[in-house]
């Protein structure tokens, strides 16, 4: 039986350290939830941006954090039959104001379609590596771009093997996993701006191209690969201004489309070269919650797809102990554009 009230760390003002308390509520799982005791929580760079400038929490203070969570279920809801108490679980809890789903707090609630039970050959810090930084790119090739989710009907009559990609960031974590979900789908092609090239082409890469040397330079070199036949692009890392490679090298016959992860302002697209046939900027919400259907059949699959190894975690290191000075020292580097590597606080 879980207390009634929990260790938390909290977002009291848009700008300032983050802080912790030990009276914090404890949430009550509603139907098809799941209360889970976390053992770990996952820090990304869009937990710096909420701390700092609000994104997805300034109008609803205080806020927790974190968007990667793993531990076991403490209590089931009304209505959930697929998992049960004990059971150790990675989540993707939502953005709803409340922050009940959120990894900072001893105790969390989230929907059984954003989980999955976890075998024990995964551990607790590889299954974290996922939610947050696979559900953008899962989102982004399969709802944004349309692409056909492959383990869909739809997906017997579309040819994979024909298409291409454009990933642009390949570095970034949403990137690794970009090219890796690509490769699950069986996508021909799979051409990769930036990053370790023996770790992309690990991942399934088809092409790693050097982000150095200027737009045109970058863009000569994609264009040497794709032709211009590319109607999918991602970009995982760069804001507007150089969201412009993706697009210039869409094909200018065929109207193709860029789904971006940082829509921080429009495009300017009168810089868009030799696009006869236009094209689309679409913005992607990596949300399990908004995207119920993809995230349920997702998450179904992770399981099996950790245990044959067609999902590899990435890296991480781990901090000791729910501590505001280990959360703020994390997002400070990721602020101020120090080297930081995906982090684990440990319960």
């Amino acid at each position: 039986m879980a207390p009634k009230t929990q260790r938390a760390i909290l977002v009291t003002e848009i700008g300032e350290p983050v802080i912790l308390v030990d009276n914090h509520p404890v949430p009550e799982p509603g139907t098809n939830e799941v209360q889970i005791k976390i053992s770990v929580a996952g820090l990304n760079p869009h937990d710096q941006k909420a701390r700092d400038t609000g994104l997805f929490i300034r109008d609803n203070l205080p806020a927790i954090l974190t968007n990667d969570v793993v531990g076991r279920i403490s209590q089931i809801g009304d209505g959930v039959t697929t998992v049960a108490v004990g059971d150790r679980v990675v989540a993707h809890p939502g953005f709803t104001p409340g922050w009940t789903q959120n990894g900072l707090q001893e105790y969390c609630v989230v929907d059984t379609g954003a989980i999955a039970k976890l075998p024990d050959t995964v551990t607790d810090d590889t299954a974290a590596t996922l939610p947050t930084n696979i559900v953008a790119p899962l989102v982004a090739l399969f709802d944004t771009l349309q692409i056909p989710t492959p383990w869909l009907p739809a997906a017997k009559d579309f040819d994979y093997a024909a298409t291409v990609l454009l990933v642009v960031g390949g570095g970034s974590s949403c990137g690794k996993f970009g090219v890796q979900l690509a490769k699950l789908a069986g996508i021909g092609k799979i051409v990769v701006v930036g990053g370790n090239e023996a770790e992309l082409k690990g991942f399934g890469a088809t092409h790693v191209v050097d982000r150095h040397g200027g737009h045109d330079a970058v863009l000569g070199r994609v264009r040497d690969i794709v032709g211009d036949n590319l109607l999918y692009a991602y970009d995982a890392v760069n804001p507007p201004p150089d969201q412009l490679l993706a697009l210039e090298a869409l094909s200018g016959h065929k109207r193709g489309a860029l789904a971006r992860l940082l829509p921080l302002g429009p495009v300017d697209e009168t810089k868009v070269r030799d696009k006869k046939a236009g094209f689309d900027v679409r913005d992607v919400f990596g949300s399990s919650q908004a995207h119920p259907t993809l995230a349920a059949g997702f998450w179904a699959r992770v399981p099996g797809l950790l245990e044959t190894g067609q999902i590899k975690p990435l890296g991480y290191v781990v901090k000791q102990g729910l501590q505001a000075a280990h959360v703020n020292d994390v997002l400070d580097c990721y602020r101020d554009a120090l080297p930081v590597m995906k982090t684990h606080i440990h319960f």
